[in-house]
Protein backbone atom coordinates (compact mmCIF):
# COMPACT_ATOMS: atom_id res chain seq x y z
CA UNK A 1 0.00 0.00 0.00
CA UNK A 2 1.22 3.58 -0.84
CA UNK A 3 1.85 6.60 1.23
CA UNK A 4 1.02 5.33 5.23
CA UNK A 5 1.97 2.77 7.17
CA UNK A 6 0.31 -0.75 6.56
CA UNK A 7 0.03 -2.79 9.80
CA UNK A 8 0.26 0.40 12.34
CA UNK A 9 -2.71 3.11 13.68
CA UNK A 10 -6.47 2.69 12.44
CA UNK A 11 -8.08 2.07 9.37
CA UNK A 12 -9.05 5.28 7.43
CA UNK A 13 -12.83 4.42 7.17
CA UNK A 14 -13.09 4.26 10.88
CA UNK A 15 -10.61 7.49 11.48
CA UNK A 16 -12.54 9.12 8.81
CA UNK A 17 -16.16 7.86 10.85
CA UNK A 18 -14.45 9.30 14.56
CA UNK A 19 -13.56 12.46 12.85
CA UNK A 20 -17.81 13.04 12.27
CA UNK A 21 -17.04 13.64 7.97
CA UNK A 22 -18.90 10.31 7.24
CA UNK A 23 -20.39 6.66 8.04
CA UNK A 24 -17.65 3.79 7.50
CA UNK A 25 -19.94 2.88 4.86
CA UNK A 26 -19.59 6.34 3.06
CA UNK A 27 -15.92 6.62 3.78
CA UNK A 28 -15.22 3.18 2.23
CA UNK A 29 -16.58 4.84 -0.98
CA UNK A 30 -14.73 8.39 -0.48
CA UNK A 31 -11.43 6.09 -0.69
CA UNK A 32 -12.17 4.08 -3.67
CA UNK A 33 -12.77 7.87 -5.18
CA UNK A 34 -9.29 8.33 -4.49
CA UNK A 35 -10.77 11.54 -1.94
CA UNK A 36 -8.62 10.54 0.76
CA UNK A 37 -4.92 11.26 0.95
CA UNK A 38 -2.20 9.08 3.14
CA UNK A 39 1.37 11.63 3.66
CA UNK A 40 0.32 13.20 0.05
CA UNK A 41 -0.12 9.60 -1.96
CA UNK A 42 -3.64 8.61 -3.14
CA UNK A 43 -5.12 6.17 -0.12
CA UNK A 44 -6.16 2.64 -0.46
CA UNK A 45 -9.02 0.60 1.01
CA UNK A 46 -8.43 -1.36 3.97
CA UNK A 47 -5.75 1.16 4.40
CA UNK A 48 -4.24 2.20 8.06
CA UNK A 49 -2.84 5.43 8.93
CA UNK A 50 -1.92 7.21 12.59
CA UNK A 51 -2.81 10.22 12.78
CA UNK A 52 0.31 11.22 15.44
CA UNK A 53 2.57 10.16 12.54
CA UNK A 54 0.57 10.40 9.03
CA UNK A 55 -1.32 13.39 7.09
CA UNK A 56 -4.57 12.29 6.29
CA UNK A 57 -6.81 14.49 3.78
CA UNK A 58 -10.16 14.23 2.89
CA UNK A 59 -10.80 16.40 -0.44
CA UNK A 60 -7.50 17.80 0.39
CA UNK A 61 -8.91 18.96 3.99
CA UNK A 62 -6.46 17.58 6.92
CA UNK A 63 -8.42 15.09 8.80
CA UNK A 64 -8.63 16.44 12.43
CA UNK A 65 -10.53 14.30 15.54
CA UNK A 66 -12.20 16.25 17.27
CA UNK A 67 -11.86 16.98 21.21
CA UNK A 68 -15.64 16.14 22.19
CA UNK A 69 -18.50 14.58 20.68
CA UNK A 70 -21.94 15.70 20.23
CA UNK A 71 -25.39 13.24 20.10
CA UNK A 72 -28.79 14.71 19.69
CA UNK A 73 -32.29 12.54 19.55
CA UNK A 74 -34.66 14.02 16.78
CA UNK A 75 -38.19 13.60 16.72
CA UNK A 76 -38.66 12.95 12.78
CA UNK A 77 -41.83 14.16 11.22
CA UNK A 78 -43.24 12.45 7.81
CA UNK A 79 -42.42 14.05 4.41
CA UNK A 80 -38.76 14.35 5.94
CA UNK A 81 -35.88 12.74 4.10
CA UNK A 82 -33.30 11.02 6.32
CA UNK A 83 -30.11 12.20 4.17
CA UNK A 84 -27.73 15.33 4.52
CA UNK A 85 -28.55 16.09 1.03
CA UNK A 86 -31.42 15.43 -1.38
CA UNK A 87 -30.78 15.96 -4.96
CA UNK A 88 -34.65 16.05 -5.51
CA UNK A 89 -35.18 19.02 -3.42
CA UNK A 90 -36.99 17.34 -0.43
CA UNK A 91 -36.54 17.87 3.30
CA UNK A 92 -33.63 16.68 5.19
CA UNK A 93 -33.57 15.79 8.88
CA UNK A 94 -30.32 18.31 8.79
CA UNK A 95 -32.76 21.36 7.73
CA UNK A 96 -34.13 20.93 11.41
CA UNK A 97 -31.13 21.56 13.44
CA UNK A 98 -30.02 24.97 13.85
CA UNK A 99 -26.90 25.90 11.46
CA UNK A 100 -25.13 26.28 14.86
CA UNK A 101 -25.01 22.47 15.13
CA UNK A 102 -24.90 20.74 11.79
CA UNK A 103 -20.88 20.61 11.26
CA UNK A 104 -19.59 17.09 11.40
CA UNK A 105 -23.51 15.81 12.40
CA UNK A 106 -24.89 12.61 10.11
CA UNK A 107 -28.16 10.56 11.33
CA UNK A 108 -27.39 7.01 12.84
CA UNK A 109 -29.25 5.03 10.67
CA UNK A 110 -32.66 6.18 9.09
CA UNK A 111 -36.31 6.43 8.86
CA UNK A 112 -38.77 6.03 5.85
CA UNK A 113 -40.26 9.13 4.17
CA UNK A 114 -43.22 8.27 5.93
CA UNK A 115 -42.48 6.75 9.07
CA UNK A 116 -41.85 9.50 12.34
CA UNK A 117 -40.02 9.24 15.63
CA UNK A 118 -36.96 9.07 17.73
CA UNK A 119 -33.76 9.69 15.08
CA UNK A 120 -30.26 9.99 16.73
CA UNK A 121 -27.55 12.78 14.98
CA UNK A 122 -24.26 12.78 15.97
CA UNK A 123 -20.70 13.66 15.06
CA UNK A 124 -19.71 10.54 16.94
CA UNK A 125 -19.00 8.33 13.67
CA UNK A 126 -17.90 5.09 16.34
CA UNK A 127 -21.16 5.66 18.15
CA UNK A 128 -23.00 5.63 15.16
CA UNK A 129 -21.41 2.32 14.01
CA UNK A 130 -21.90 0.26 17.30
CA UNK A 131 -25.54 2.14 17.72
CA UNK A 132 -26.70 0.63 13.77
CA UNK A 133 -24.70 -2.80 14.10
CA UNK A 134 -27.26 -5.64 14.36
CA UNK A 135 -24.24 -7.03 16.31
CA UNK A 136 -24.46 -4.93 19.46
CA UNK A 137 -28.16 -5.71 19.97
CA UNK A 138 -29.51 -2.33 20.24
CA UNK A 139 -33.11 -2.83 20.32
CA UNK A 140 -35.40 -0.36 18.92
CA UNK A 141 -39.32 0.24 19.86
CA UNK A 142 -41.87 1.12 17.62
CA UNK A 143 -45.40 1.79 17.38
CA UNK A 144 -47.53 0.66 14.89
CA UNK A 145 -51.08 1.48 13.74
CA UNK A 146 -52.27 -1.28 11.41
CA UNK A 147 -55.58 -1.75 9.88
CA UNK A 148 -57.76 -4.23 11.51
CA UNK A 149 -57.23 -6.98 13.84
CA UNK A 150 -54.59 -9.33 13.14
CA UNK A 151 -55.01 -12.94 14.30
CA UNK A 152 -52.15 -13.94 17.00
CA UNK A 153 -51.49 -17.32 14.82
CA UNK A 154 -50.54 -14.56 12.18
CA UNK A 155 -48.45 -12.64 14.56
CA UNK A 156 -46.80 -15.75 16.08
CA UNK A 157 -45.45 -16.48 12.43
CA UNK A 158 -44.41 -12.60 12.49
CA UNK A 159 -42.61 -12.96 15.93
CA UNK A 160 -40.49 -16.33 15.13
CA UNK A 161 -39.11 -14.12 12.38
CA UNK A 162 -39.52 -14.40 8.11
CA UNK A 163 -37.38 -14.30 5.22
CA UNK A 164 -37.16 -10.77 3.56
CA UNK A 165 -34.87 -10.24 0.22
CA UNK A 166 -33.82 -14.00 0.61
CA UNK A 167 -32.30 -13.14 3.91
CA UNK A 168 -33.77 -14.67 7.18
CA UNK A 169 -34.71 -11.93 10.27
CA UNK A 170 -34.20 -12.03 13.62
CA UNK A 171 -37.76 -13.36 15.78
CA UNK A 172 -38.94 -9.64 16.94
CA UNK A 173 -41.25 -8.75 19.98
CA UNK A 174 -44.72 -7.93 19.74
CA UNK A 175 -47.54 -6.80 21.88
CA UNK A 176 -50.53 -5.36 21.59
CA UNK A 177 -50.95 -1.19 22.57
CA UNK A 178 -53.78 0.53 24.38
CA UNK A 179 -53.95 4.12 23.32
CA UNK A 180 -55.62 6.29 25.73
CA UNK A 181 -58.63 7.60 25.96
CA UNK A 182 -62.21 6.26 26.30
CA UNK A 183 -62.23 2.27 25.63
CA UNK A 184 -64.51 0.78 22.79
CA UNK A 185 -65.84 -3.07 21.83
CA UNK A 186 -62.75 -4.29 19.65
CA UNK A 187 -65.45 -4.66 16.73
CA UNK A 188 -66.10 -0.75 16.95
CA UNK A 189 -62.53 -0.42 15.78
CA UNK A 190 -61.59 -0.58 12.15
CA UNK A 191 -57.58 -0.31 13.37
CA UNK A 192 -55.20 -1.38 16.48
CA UNK A 193 -51.90 -0.48 17.54
CA UNK A 194 -49.25 -2.75 18.18
CA UNK A 195 -45.39 -1.99 19.56
CA UNK A 196 -42.79 -3.77 17.81
CA UNK A 197 -39.59 -3.84 19.51
CA UNK A 198 -36.15 -5.56 17.09
CA UNK A 199 -32.86 -5.59 17.21
CA UNK A 200 -32.27 -5.78 13.38
CA UNK A 201 -34.13 -3.37 11.10
CA UNK A 202 -33.76 -3.65 7.82
CA UNK A 203 -35.62 -1.31 5.17
CA UNK A 204 -39.37 -1.22 5.56
CA UNK A 205 -39.17 -4.69 7.33
CA UNK A 206 -42.20 -3.58 9.63
CA UNK A 207 -44.38 -2.36 6.97
CA UNK A 208 -43.47 -5.58 4.94
CA UNK A 209 -44.17 -7.51 8.20
CA UNK A 210 -47.71 -6.48 8.75
CA UNK A 211 -48.70 -6.54 4.70
CA UNK A 212 -47.67 -10.45 4.54
CA UNK A 213 -50.82 -11.17 6.83
CA UNK A 214 -53.01 -8.65 5.46
CA UNK A 215 -53.37 -5.83 7.81
CA UNK A 216 -51.09 -2.92 6.12
CA UNK A 217 -49.67 0.08 8.44
CA UNK A 218 -51.78 2.77 8.66
CA UNK A 219 -48.92 4.70 11.12
CA UNK A 220 -45.46 4.08 11.73
CA UNK A 221 -43.34 6.12 14.60
CA UNK A 222 -40.52 5.19 16.67
CA UNK A 223 -40.18 5.63 20.25
CA UNK A 224 -36.99 4.55 21.65
CA UNK A 225 -33.62 3.22 20.84
CA UNK A 226 -31.77 1.98 23.58
CA UNK A 227 -32.41 3.35 26.79
CA UNK A 228 -32.80 6.66 24.93
CA UNK A 229 -36.52 7.90 25.06
CA UNK A 230 -38.44 10.68 23.61
CA UNK A 231 -39.78 12.15 26.69
CA UNK A 232 -42.56 13.81 25.04
CA UNK A 233 -40.59 15.39 22.37
CA UNK A 234 -42.79 17.01 19.82
CA UNK A 235 -42.51 16.79 16.05
CA UNK A 236 -40.01 18.30 14.48
CA UNK A 237 -38.10 18.59 18.22
CA UNK A 238 -34.69 18.40 19.05
CA UNK A 239 -33.03 18.08 22.24
CA UNK A 240 -28.87 17.17 22.72
CA UNK A 241 -28.12 13.96 24.77
CA UNK A 242 -26.73 14.51 28.25
CA UNK A 243 -23.37 12.32 29.45
CA UNK A 244 -26.00 10.12 31.60
CA UNK A 245 -27.52 9.51 28.54
CA UNK A 246 -24.75 8.95 26.85
CA UNK A 247 -23.42 6.29 29.29
CA UNK A 248 -26.47 4.47 29.41
CA UNK A 249 -26.37 4.11 25.83
CA UNK A 250 -22.53 2.84 25.72
CA UNK A 251 -23.52 0.70 28.79
CA UNK A 252 -26.10 -1.22 26.76
CA UNK A 253 -23.93 -1.88 23.70
CA UNK A 254 -21.56 -3.43 25.65
CA UNK A 255 -24.12 -6.17 26.91
CA UNK A 256 -26.14 -6.22 23.79
CA UNK A 257 -22.02 -7.31 21.87
CA UNK A 258 -22.94 -10.70 22.49
CA UNK A 259 -23.65 -12.58 18.38
CA UNK A 260 -27.26 -13.27 17.53
CA UNK A 261 -28.90 -16.25 17.55
CA UNK A 262 -28.31 -18.53 15.27
CA UNK A 263 -24.39 -17.17 14.81
CA UNK A 264 -21.95 -18.57 16.92
CA UNK A 265 -23.98 -19.25 20.10
CA UNK A 266 -23.64 -22.81 21.46
CA UNK A 267 -27.61 -24.74 20.97
CA UNK A 268 -28.36 -27.34 22.83
CA UNK A 269 -29.57 -30.62 21.51
CA UNK A 270 -33.19 -31.23 20.85
CA UNK A 271 -34.72 -34.08 20.77
CA UNK A 272 -38.03 -34.77 18.26
CA UNK A 273 -41.15 -36.41 19.72
CA UNK A 274 -40.54 -40.33 19.84
CA UNK A 275 -36.50 -40.33 19.57
CA UNK A 276 -33.34 -39.38 21.53
CA UNK A 277 -30.61 -37.23 20.94
CA UNK A 278 -27.26 -38.45 21.54
CA UNK A 279 -26.97 -36.09 24.33
CA UNK A 280 -29.63 -37.88 26.51
CA UNK A 281 -28.15 -41.10 25.78
CA UNK A 282 -26.52 -42.51 29.25
CA UNK A 283 -23.58 -45.61 30.28
CA UNK A 284 -26.84 -47.66 29.99
CA UNK A 285 -27.15 -47.11 26.69
CA UNK A 286 -23.81 -47.26 25.73
CA UNK A 287 -23.94 -50.93 27.20
CA UNK A 288 -27.08 -51.93 25.07
CA UNK A 289 -25.21 -50.88 22.13
CA UNK A 290 -22.47 -52.91 22.52
CA UNK A 291 -24.40 -56.03 23.52
CA UNK A 292 -26.15 -55.77 20.42
CA UNK A 293 -22.80 -55.36 18.45
CA UNK A 294 -21.90 -58.29 20.63
CA UNK A 295 -25.04 -60.01 19.52
CA UNK A 296 -24.95 -59.34 15.70
CA UNK A 297 -20.85 -60.95 15.88
CA UNK A 298 -21.86 -64.15 17.26
CA UNK A 299 -20.02 -63.65 20.72
CA UNK A 300 -21.79 -61.29 22.87
CA UNK A 301 -20.56 -59.83 25.86
CA UNK A 302 -17.39 -61.06 27.41
CA UNK A 303 -17.34 -61.50 30.98
CA UNK A 304 -14.05 -61.20 33.39
CA UNK A 305 -14.61 -65.10 34.32
CA UNK A 306 -15.40 -68.47 32.50
CA UNK A 307 -18.68 -69.48 34.47
CA UNK A 308 -19.65 -73.37 34.55
CA UNK A 309 -21.59 -73.63 31.12
CA UNK A 310 -20.51 -70.20 30.09
CA UNK A 311 -19.55 -68.83 26.64
CA UNK A 312 -15.52 -68.91 28.31
CA UNK A 313 -15.26 -65.05 27.04
CA UNK A 314 -16.48 -65.27 23.88
CA UNK A 315 -15.08 -68.82 22.83
CA UNK A 316 -17.29 -71.43 21.10
CA UNK A 317 -19.49 -73.57 23.86
CA UNK A 318 -18.31 -77.15 24.17
CA UNK A 319 -20.16 -79.76 22.46
CA UNK A 320 -22.99 -81.74 24.43
CA UNK A 321 -22.14 -85.52 24.69
CA UNK A 322 -25.40 -86.93 24.85
CA UNK A 323 -26.79 -85.05 21.96
CA UNK A 324 -26.52 -87.29 18.71
CA UNK A 325 -23.72 -85.00 16.13
CA UNK A 326 -25.39 -83.78 13.01
CA UNK A 327 -24.27 -85.82 10.20
CA UNK A 328 -22.78 -84.46 7.16
CA UNK A 329 -24.58 -84.09 3.91
CA UNK A 330 -23.04 -86.39 1.40
CA UNK A 331 -22.30 -84.88 -1.37
CA UNK A 332 -23.73 -85.22 -4.87
CA UNK A 333 -22.32 -87.11 -7.41
CA UNK A 334 -20.41 -85.41 -10.57
CA UNK A 335 -22.26 -86.18 -13.60
CA UNK A 336 -20.06 -88.61 -16.11
CA UNK A 337 -18.84 -86.83 -19.20
CA UNK A 338 -20.62 -87.49 -22.49
CA UNK A 339 -17.80 -89.26 -25.33
CA UNK A 340 -18.68 -88.51 -28.57
CA UNK A 341 -21.18 -90.54 -30.60
CA UNK A 342 -19.38 -92.82 -33.12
Amino acid sequence: MSGGTDHDGERLQKLISRAGIASRRAAETMIQAGRVTVNGQVAELGQRADLRHDAVKVDGKLLQLPSTYRTLALNKPTGVVTTLSDPEGRRTVLDLVPPRLRKGLFPIGRLDFATEGLLLLTTDGDLAQRVGHPRYGCRKLYEVKVKGHPAEAALDRLRSGFRLHGRQLAPVEIERRIPPGPKRADREVSNTWWRVRLAEGKTRQIREMFQRIGHPVQRLRRTQIGPIKLHGLPLGGLRELGPEEIAALERTLQVGSAPRSGRGQATSAVARPGRRSRADAGAGDEEGRRGRVGSRRGGGSKPKGPGPGGSGGGRRPKPNPSSKPRSKPKPKPKPKPRGRRK
